[in-house]
């Protein structure tokens, strides 16, 4: 039987010696995890930071054939998806970051597409003011229906899955270890209301062992599957901080609330604050304005201002705006390079066309 793009990507995550980064460049040049495997040795060799040890490996890829048939039993067996890098369903804001994982498994069901994608972290053990702090986050930015990412960790990962779900949002549980050694115990209560109205994600297959390590490498998931990132408590050193340091890495938006100086599971928040590593929120209202979430009422199309002269590549890119988008969409919207499209829209702003809002949105004038 011919081998399907699935296995194929199982396949790269299997090979030793051909790390996210590397599996990255080679779907990026050949098109599909499917492709790598059917390009020719000499190929792959011409391709930028790949070498003989990774040609040497990648050729004995039917070595792992048996492991990736037991995985796939178990996917069936569990109603478990399997999303990959370098496809469709594959979440958009993972795509752009260095290191995305380059298959994840998913339980659940959750709209990936949404515009409005946010982490939130904090202490394992916070405060009754920490918790309030995570409800009313939650209770603020209800109305503009984010998707709401979390570690399902004790504390304020859990108080913010169990609030997105009485809110009726969206919620994502990324977890630290494989499908069936929910941890912590005590949380598997939430597990049925989170398929609801949500899924539950992991990189770890079926026969990875249990490991502490495991939840600090699952951080970098929660931070680029996500527009932002909130801190609410966190001491100075732990996961959270951990996350909002990859967020940042990832180029995205990281916010804290501030709390009191003299209170230790606020001075990670601070230090976040301090070092202009976090923009600082006091309640939701900060956060929808940072984003540029607020809800204007519908506009017409504006005509080009008279006189501006705007080149074909100009006007491409113009007609793609039609409503707020990062750099990362627009340069994925348009397939041109990030960095072709960022000199673009600064043209377009020097010309009044396009303006920059919150959230490191583009959107017309």
């Amino acid at each position: 039987m011919p081998l399907t793009s699935q296995q194929a990507a199982l396949l790269l995550c299997c090979i030793p010696k051909l790390g996210l980064r590397s599996c990255k460049k080679l779907i990026d040049h050949c098109g599909s995890a499917k492709k790598v495997l059917e390009t020719s040795t000499d190929k792959l060799l011409q391709i930028s930071g790949i070498g003989p040890t990774h040609v040497h490996q990648l050729a004995k890829w039917k070595t792992y054939m048996p492991r990736v048939n037991r995985e796939e039993k178990v996917l069936l067996s569990k109603a478990i998806t399997l999303l990959h890098y370098g496809t469709e369903n594959y979440p958009l804001t993972l795509t752009h970051t260095a290191d995305p994982p380059l298959v994840f498994f998913q339980q659940g069901k959750v709209n990936w597409a949404n515009p409005r994608i946010i982490s939130i972290v904090g202490t394992r053990s916070p405060t009754r003011e920490g918790r309030q702090l995570c409800e009313d986050l939650l209770q603020s930015i209800a109305p503009h229906k984010p998707l709401i990412i979390s570690g399902f960790a004790r504390g304020i990962d859990i108080v913010a899955h169990k609030k997105a779900l009485d809110l009726g949002l969206e919620t994502v549980a990324v977890l630290g270890h494989a499908f069936g050694q929910w941890y912590p115990k005590e949380h598997q209560k939430y597990v049925q209301p989170i398929l609801q109205n949500g899924a539950f994600i992991s990189e770890f297959w079926s026969d990875d062992p249990f490991g502490r390590t495991n939840f600090l490498r699952r951080n970098r998931i929660i931070a680029g599957a996500a527009h932002a990132t909130v801190v609410i408590e966190s001491g100075v050193k732990g996961g959270s901080l951990v996350t909002a340091s990859h967020a940042l890495a990832y180029g995205r938006e990281v916010f804290a609330f501030p709390g009191r100086p003299s209170d230790a599971k606020s001075k990670g928040c601070l230090s976040l604050i301090k070092n202009d590593q976090a923009r600082m929120i006091r309640h939701g209202k900060d956060l929808i304005d940072w984003m540029g979430w607020k809800k204007a009422m519908p506009k017409q199309r504006q005509q080009l201002p008279l006189f501006v002269d705007l080149s074909s590549e100009e006007k491409s890119l113009l007609k793609l705006i039609d409503q707020p988008y990062t750099l990362d969409d627009l340069a994925l919207k348009s397939q041109r390079p990030i960095a072709s499209v960022a000199a673009l829209l600064l043209q377009l702003e020097l010309k009044g066309v396009v303006r920059s809002i919150g959230g490191k949105k583009f959107d017309r004038c």
